[in-house]
C-alpha cells in the first residue's frame, strides 16, 4: 500500500518530530510511505483569511503532489478537514480540479483514523509511563469524526492510563487565524481548557493538531505549569517525544 504522508507546514516548521513519528507508525504498520519533497501548505491560512486565489493554488498543488497514492495521511485533523471539507467548495468551478479532488479527498485520512479503520493496527511501538488526558481538536472531531480512534490507540500504549477531562471537546481557542485575530478571546478560551486539564492531574495532555498544542502549551506555561507535557498523539504512539530525543 502506497501512502502519501502530508506532513503539514506547521509540523515542518515548528515540531518536525511529529512528522517523523507519523512516518515511524506508518512504516511499522507495513506501509510504503512517500513524502513529496515539494509539499508545503494545504491552503487553510489563506482560506481562513479570505484569500481564495492563493488557497485555490495551494489546493491544486496538493492534489497534483499526492495523485497516485493509495491513501494520503495527515497528522492533523485541521489540514485533513481542509482537504476533505473545504476543497470541494474551493475547487467547484473546474472540472479537472473536481476530477483530481475525487481521487484525492476520498482517500485523505487523519492519522489515527487511518491506523484504526484502514490498517486496523493491533499494537504500536510507543510506551508511556503515566497518565494522560486527551483534547479533541475541533476540525478533527467535527469535520472528520475523529473521537474514538486516538483513544483506541492510546489504550494500546504500555504503561499509559487515560483520564478524561470534563470537557475534552471544548475548543482550545486556537482556531487557525482566530487566535491571531482575536487574541484576548482566544486566551480566555485557552485558560478554561487549561483549568480543565489541570483538574485531571494528568502528566500530559495529548492531542492531534499542532496548532492546539502551541495554544495550550503556551497558556499552560504562562499559568506557571511547567510539569504538564503537551504531546501530539503520534509522538506518544511512536515513542518519539521530548524525553526520547
Amino acid at each position: 500500500m502506497k501512502v502519501g504522508l502530508f506532513v503539514t507546514c506547521l509540523v515542518d516548521l515548528m515540531r518536525p518530530r511529529i512528522g517523523f513519528a507519523a512516518l515511524k507508525l506508518l512504516e511499522a504498520a507495513g506501509c510504503e510511505v512517500v513524502v513529496p519533497a515539494t509539499q508545503t501548505c494545504c491552503g487553510q491560512p489563506a482560506f481562513n483569511s479570505g484569500d481564495r486565489a492563493t488557497a485555490r493554488e495551494l489546493a491544486r498543488k496538493v492534489l497534483r503532489e499526492f495523485d497516485g497514492c493509495d491513501y494520503i495521511v495527515v497528522p492533523s485533523g485541521s489540514c485533513g478537514g481542509m482537504i476533505r471539507a473545504h476543497y470541494p467548495e474551493l475547487l467547484a468551478d473546474s472540472a479537472e480540479d473536481a476530477r483530481l479532488l475525487t481521487r484525492v479527498s476520498e482517500r485523505t485520512l487523519e492519522l489515527t483514523d487511518f491506523l484504526v479503520n484502514v490498517l486496523k493496527v493491533e499494537s504500536v511501538p510507543g510506551r508511556f509511563d503515566g497518565t494522560v488526558t486527551y483534547h479533541d481538536s475541533c476540525s478533527g472531531l467535527r469535520e472528520l469524526g475523529v473521537k474514538v480512534q486516538p483513544r483506541a490507540l492510546l489504550a494500546k500504549v504500555p504503561g499509559l492510563s487515560l483520564k478524561e477531562m470534563t470537557t475534552p471537546e471544548y475548543c482550545c481557542g486556537f482556531g487557525g487565524t482566530f487566535a491571531v485575530k482575536y487574541g484576548e478571546i482566544s486566551a480566555r478560551i485557552a485558560e478554561r481548557k487549561c483549568e480543565d486539564i489541570a483538574t485531571t492531574g494528568a502528566d500530559a495532555v495529548v492531542l492531534g493538531d499542532l496548532g492546539c498544542i502551541l495554544n495550550i502549551e503556551g497558556r499552560l506555561r504562562r499559568r506557571g505549569d511547567t510539569r504538564t507535557r503537551v504531546l501530539h498523539v503520534a509522538e506518544v504512539l511512536a515513542g518519539v517525544d521530548d524525553s526520547s530525543s
